[in-house]
């Protein structure tokens, strides 16, 4: 089968099981990228059974319907001479998909209907991170650091409508005695309906509008994602500091205090043919922020805008602006980024690359989604260019590299940073 017929289902150029740098904004459609029908859907293209759109393809980084996704377990379903193992995962799509199915008058029996009513998905992973400063002697400040990762992110259905998900993470760094960490990272229930969902629990932020430029964290309260084309989701609750940028004023605050913030924020998302793009508003109000503000004033308020254009199934262009209205200094970030291609999990010999210019000003962008300003090192309030590429050498394994050169914003001086990473999912 020609390689346009299997083309990703995602929103992004995956790496993580969250989001990585390869990420452009989401287009936010009725199945959500991270959700498992897209590599159960890929996996039955790639094995021939499913032929996508009309036009052989499945639009590269743009989400689908619950109802275009029916269409192709529908004829997927139809196909009598499949392997067991494609089989298996047309069941499980068929019993996902079985309101949807219905309506296009496709039976799924309550038996298939309740099967697996528990998945789990996982990884195991290995990060290396390699960082040089500038210090104000003119000599580089070098810090390499590695890290393994064990990820379960188990979904338990309850209903038709209702579903409980989770994910674990387990660390540690290889080269120290002791080092382990097992956390529940997130857990929530959420409920789909037709152009609605809600959310409850411990979730992660949304950030579509600026693909991961501000947060790749999780938050302690409630969302609601309502509308088709163009989407609103509206969410509060509380956000533990202390997750904020490692070197930062105000983690370090949120370390003396055990400091936690109230958050509210509202975000609009939609698509147009090949552009999409978003806009937010986001408060958070902690005495901590008195630390970053140099003022009185305990809020963050903080505008984000973001926009791409997909040329072509291989070529998208993405970028992204935010300001802290209440901060006295680093209160801006903006982040352009062009992606060729992507490596798919599924697929052996997929591959991708990216070039892009971020400014991340470190009391706006509080825990970015970008891997090289995740450690805590001095690399976290930089300007500067990063280039990346992506491959997949086997079925679920995924590698990837990335570098960064620039300037630390608060010092003018030169920052570096190199990061590589191997992806085995299951």
């Amino acid at each position: 089968m020609k390689k346009t017929l299997v083309s990703a289902l995602t929103t992004a150029l995956v790496v993580g099981a969250a989001s990585t740098t390869f990420a452009a904004a989401n287009p936010f459609s009725d199945v959500p990228a991270d959700h498992w029908a897209y590599d159960a859907v890929s996996q039955l293209a790639a094995d021939g059974v499913i032929e996508g759109y009309g036009d052989t393809t499945f639009r590269g980084n743009q989400n689908i319907t619950r109802y275009e996704m029916a269409q192709m377990i529908a004829k997927a379903m139809a196909k009598s001479d499949v392997s067991a193992a494609d089989k298996a995962l047309i069941d499980k799509l068929a019993a996902e998909f079985s309101d949807e199915l219905n309506n296009l008058g496709v039976r799924v029996s309550n038996l298939e209907r309740n099967a697996d009513m528990v998945k789990w998905n996982g990884q195991a992973r290995y990060r290396y991170w390699s960082q040089r400063y500038e210090n104000e002697k003119g000599s580089k400040d070098k810090k390499n650091k590695d890290q393994l990762t064990f990820r379960l992110e188990p979904t338990a259905e309850v209903n038709n409508h209702w579903a409980v998900k989770s994910r674990i993470d387990a660390s540690t760094d290889p080269s120290e005695d002791g080092s382990a960490d097992l956390t529940v990272k997130r857990v929530w229930a959420q409920g789909d309906y037709n152009n609605f969902q809600v959310k409850l629990g411990k979730l992660p932020l949304a950030s579509t509008e600026t693909a991961g430029m501000l947060f790749d964290d999780q938050f302690s309260g409630a969302q609601v994602t309502f509308g088709n084309k163009l989407k609103a989701t509206v969410e509060a609750g509380r956000w533990d500091l202390k997750n904020s940028n490692a070197q930062s004023a105000l983690n370090a605050v949120a370390k003396a205090t055990d400091d936690t913030s109230n958050y509210q924020g509202i975000m609009l998302n939609g698509t147009a043919g090949k552009l999409y793009g978003g806009a937010a508003y986001r408060h958070f109000s902690s005495e901590a922020f008195k630390a970053i503000n140099n003022s009185s004033s305990d809020k963050a308020k903080m505008w984000s805008v973001g926009a791409g254009y997909k040329f072509d199934r291989n070529w998208n262009l993405s970028g992204a602006y935010a300001k802290n209205t209440e901060a006295d200094t680093d209160a801006t970030a903006h982040n352009i980024q062009l992606n060729y291609k992507g490596a798919q999990k599924v697929n052996k010999g997929t591959w991708g690359a990216y070039a892009a210019y971020r400014y991340m000003g470190q009391n706006v962008a509080f825990a970015p989604l970008y891997e090289l300003f995740l450690t805590d090192s001095g690399m976290n309030n930089v300007k500067g260019w990063e280039a990346g590429v992506e491959y997949t050498p086997f079925t679920n394994v995924m590698s990837s590299f990335k570098y960064f050169n620039g300037k630390k914003l608060d010092t003018d001086r030169d920052a570096e940073g190199l990061f590589g990473q191997v992806n085995f999912y299951f």
